[in-house]
């Protein structure tokens, strides 16, 4: 058995490898204004929520919001539905941002692509974040818009056919929802998972988790939980079983890459369905960035969801 990340790399990619290195260095000389804001005061946690780069405004008709209500909780969501005719799916997004950043209509771009180059609605949670509301305030707004989307996906979109994914913090709630839904015995109407980079171990236990012990997202999240192997918060430690086809996708250079690693590795394990895809010369979020390797994977995780919604 050999196994290393260069026999995990789409040789494809070899073409992007070079302009990701120039952007990387051009990068790494621009100062971050926020690296030395902390964000554990109230002015450094606003500075880091408001100083995200804004986002283009997506072409199409706009986001439509939406207040999700399930087992009698609600929970904001944004719906895109694509262009050019009925949805054949629906896709629940689940944004990242360490569990206390971001929003949910900085992903609107990016859903409006999803929306049309897939020919699905892209449901968006707006969940709440920590630490104002620390765990399991996420993972239960995630499972109510999950539970929404179940019950109105027929009615309002005309099908059954689900799909979920996210990236980072949203990965690991993807993951939490699934697994949620799985013990409730509603993951039937699931095609796939695609999951970015997902920080699915929050325990410290693991090597590649014990570098972030000092991020301030662990106290924000999770400051108060003395175990944090439970599967809702660690979804690494989670019985694996019984869920949907999953895409997990990660730079070579991301610090957490051994979390998703070992998630592919684990998923297997358990007899699930897994697509393990690697990209050269990219670090954490590196969806995010203007770059050909960032679209390549994009262009992957589309067309992978568009098999999946084909073959249910």
């Amino acid at each position: 058995m050999e196994v290393g990340l260069n026999r995990l790399i789409d040789p494809r990619l070899a073409a992007f490898i070079e302009e990701a290195r120039e952007f990387n260095a051009t990068a790494a000389k621009r100062k971050n204004p926020f690296q030395e804001v902390d964000p554990s005061t109230p002015e450094g946690l606003e500075a880091h929520r408001t100083g995200l780069s804004v986002r283009p405004t997506p072409d199409g008709p706009p986001a439509e919001e939406v207040l999700a209500e399930a087992g009698g909780l609600q929970v904001p969501v944004r719906v895109t539905n694509p262009r050019g005719g009925s949805p054949r799916g629906a896709f629940l997004e689940i944004h990242g941002g360490g569990f206390y950043m971001s929003s949910a209509a900085r992903s609107d771009f990016r859903n409006r692509q999803i929306a049309d180059a897939v020919g699905v609605a892209v449901v968006s949670v707006d969940y709440r974040l920590a630490p104002e509301n620390p765990w399991p305030a996420a993972p239960d707004d995630c499972e109510t818009a999950a539970l929404w989307l179940l019950e109105q996906a027929e009615p309002r979109f005309g099908t059954s056919r689900l799909a979920i994914g996210g990236g980072s913090a949203g990965a690991n709630l993807a993951m939490t929802t699934l697994l949620r839904l799985r013990d409730k015995g509603l993951l039937e109407p699931f095609v796939g998972a695609a999951l970015k980079y997902g920080a699915f171990d929050l325990s410290l236990q693991t090597p590649a988790a014990r570098r972030f012990a000092d991020e301030y997202y662990l106290q924000a999240y999770v400051g108060e939980v003395e175990d944090r192997n439970d599967p809702d918060i660690s979804p690494l430690f989670a019985d694996l079983h019984d869920l949907p086809p999953a895409l997990l996708t990660v730079g070579a250079l991301d610090p957490v890459r051994e979390d998703t690693l070992l998630m592919a590795m684990r998923l297997s394990a358990a007899g699930g369905e897994v697509d393990l895809r690697v990209y050269s010369e990219s670090g954490h979020g590196f969806l995010g960035l203007p770059t050909a390797m960032a679209d390549a994977a994009w262009e992957d995780i589309e067309s992978w969801l568009d098999e999946r919604f084909a073959a249910a």
